[in-house]
């Protein structure tokens, strides 16, 4: 797997900067002139109470919901004129898993790292399953597996992925303390290498360099 080091370039700092954004759903204003900016190795824990408008801000981001008003720019380039450039800058975890039923991990994962644009080679999707806990379940439909084991087919896939930009959804959802562990260690490691990371969480996180927003 190439590091993400150098996928950034040993010069680059990637920087994401959201001004004055506003989302509505229906007659109902969500959040109005929200501001914030990110640069390598910063994360960001968005938090609020059910209902207000932190899922719609992450969509908002990622490209999902139209915002009402403000702006969103990497690296300077408002988001909307990069197109597929910045689709592959970010990998998205919402609440849905997206998982294929009729798929085993190996397979669903294999799928994943291929449209993500990750070239992981056998050896490395095995690996990332393994470590996430799911030996000897590599090829099961994952059909068959609790909640808790379809959220680590999808965290494999963020230990895979090469996107600087994280955008988590309730990452923690389902998963026992072992894997909450885990999960912040592949979040560090990521956050270490240049990445940037934004999530939504209803609990305090051990992460070094983070801010937060309340909505």
């Amino acid at each position: 797997m190439t590091p993400k080091a150098a996928i950034f370039g040993q010069n680059a700092h990637p920087m994401l900067s959201v001004r004055q954004l506003s989302c509505q759903r229906g007659e109902r204003r969500l959040f109005a002139g929200v501001d914030f900016s990110l640069a390598a190795g910063e994360w960001l824990h968005v938090q609020g109470e059910n209902g207000a408008g932190k899922t719609t801000l992450l969509r908002a981001l990622v490209g999902l919901t139209p915002p009402l008003a403000g702006e969103i720019r990497w690296q300077g380039q408002p988001v909307g004129e990069l197109g597929e450039a910045w689709r592959r800058t970010l990998l998205y975890l919402g609440h849905l898993g997206a998982l294929k039923e009729e798929l085993t991990p190996l397979e669903n994962l294999r799928c994943m790292t291929a449209l993500d644009g990750d070239a992981a080679s056998e050896r490395d999707l095995i690996a990332a399953l393994v470590r996430f806990g799911l030996r000897g379940r590599e090829e099961l439909p994952a059909r068959v597996l609790s909640a808790g084991q379809k959220r680590r087919v999808l965290l494999a896939r963020m230990a895979l992925g090469r996107a600087p930009l994280w955008v988590l959804d309730e990452p923690f959802t389902a998963l026992d303390v072992k894997a909450v562990d885990l999960l912040c260690s592949v979040i560090d490691e990521h956050l270490q290498t240049g990445g940037l990371a934004i999530l939504t969480s209803h609990q305090s996180l051990p992460l070094a360099g983070g801010r937060t927003i309340r909505l």
